[in-house]
């Protein structure tokens, strides 16, 4: 796909808002030690900070300081392990950030966060709230997962995709991925090609060059979970950069709007904030099948969900539950939030408004199974398990 983008200048001159990933490789696998690391990250940071941008920083490398400690040189399997070293590496990182930032005059907050965290409603729009909350007292919020306590998070986890759901929720203009590799590359059969400079749409030759990297001893994940996380943060429309960050004083450079790494560009406009939490956190609970004319109304014109284009439905759901929005293919086309309960809405399954009240004894009625502006279509979206 050819992509049309206004200058990179430009681009970053708009920027105010931006989280940025920084994985274990680059604060623990260097040589310089992670406190000197850490040191060197926090310096670039206060001089964006000092731009007047607002920053958010996901890092890794709790488990790898954690190595250091207890002198390990091979990253354990064993889960309970894992966690314990999570646990003692936690603490020796913050105390450098700590350290670091109090060099600057401002201080850091670290903020760790499990799956449940954001999949949650509530919870969810508590951790929005705090982490503006952060950025009105001035301080860096420092986002991780939970590692000591996660399960699923250690074993297959990875910070990429967290940086994207923290730029969803916070509404960050930019994500800025910091790795060892300058962006992604072209391949000419098993050798690598140029650079990709801009991306405007992972398809599926995007996908095949991320090959099947992998972390080393002390992350997880490769480039695959990084066009995972740009898939998010495209799907908001907002802009996700890949970047070598062995020297962290790249942050300058991306922040000129210097031709380096890999940018993608979002083909749409910002998602709205009351879509955000479907889109991207929500765990529906039912399924929703319709027939040819409700998808056309859905995905050509932005219709809302009418009961007489669903032909049945399938899972337990309550009213105002999230549920997905199936084909006659079987293909998820939209998540929405339900107007009805599982029961209710059965019952009106192919019929027109005027015939819900021989269906119906309870009043007032919806119109609309699902209404347009509690309704995301999920291409594009965040691929779900």
């Amino acid at each position: 796909m050819t992509v049309r983008c206004e200058s990179r200048a430009a681009l970053v001159g708009s920027v105010r808002r931006v989280v940025i990933k920084v994985g274990s490789r680059l604060l623990c696998d260097i040589g310089a030690g992670e406190e000197t690391r850490i040191a060197e990250l926090v310096n670039e940071l206060a001089a964006l900070r000092d731009r007047g941008l607002e920053i958010f920083l996901v890092t890794s490398g709790a488990i790898g300081a954690g190595m250091g400690v207890m002198k390990q040189t091979k990253r354990p399997t064993d889960l309970s392990r894992l966690q314990a070293l999570a646990a003692v590496g936690q603490s020796r990182m913050m105390k450098h950030y700590e350290n670091a930032c109090n060099s600057h005059d401002f201080h850091c907050a670290q903020v760790l966060l499990c799956a449940a965290d954001v999949k949650s409603r509530r919870r969810n729009l508590n951790l929005c709230n705090c982490l503006n909350m952060l950025q009105t007292h001035g301080l860096l919020p420092i986002v991780n997962e939970n590692d000591a306590v996660s399960v699923d998070e250690i074993r297959f986890g990875d910070n990429d995709t967290l940086a994207a759901k923290v730029a969803a929720m916070v509404r960050a203009d930019l994500t800025i991925l910091l790795t060892t590799v300058n962006g992604l590359r072209d391949r000419v059969g098993d050798a690598l090609g140029e650079r990709l400079s801009l991306v405007g749409n992972i398809d599926e030759r995007i996908w095949s060059l991320a090959g099947s990297t992998d972390g080393n001893e002390f992350s997880v994940g490769g480039m695959n979970t990084k066009l995972e996380a740009a898939e998010i943060c495209m799907a908001a429309g907002e802009y996700l950069w890949i970047a070598d960050g062995h020297d962290f004083s790249v942050l300058r450079s991306i922040l000129a709007g210097d031709d380096i790494g890999t940018l993608f560009v979002p083909s749409q406009t910002k998602m709205a904030g009351s879509k955000r939490y479907l889109a991207f956190f929500s765990q529906p609970v039912g399924d929703l099948v319709i027939d040819q004319g409700a998808e056309s109304a859905i995905l050509e014109r932005g219709s809302s969900l009418l009961p007489s284009g669903i032909l049945n439905t399938t899972g337990e759901f309550d009213k105002g539950d999230a549920v997905q929005i199936l084909n006659q293919k079987g293909d998820v086309i939209a998540i929405g939030v339900s107007n009805y309960n599982h029961v209710d809405l059965s019952r009106l399954c192919g019929l027109r408004s005027d015939q819900f009240a021989a269906a119906l004894t309870d009043f007032p009625h919806h119109d609309e199974a699902i209404h347009r502006d509690s309704l995301v279509l999920v291409d594009h979206m965040e691929r779900r398990s």
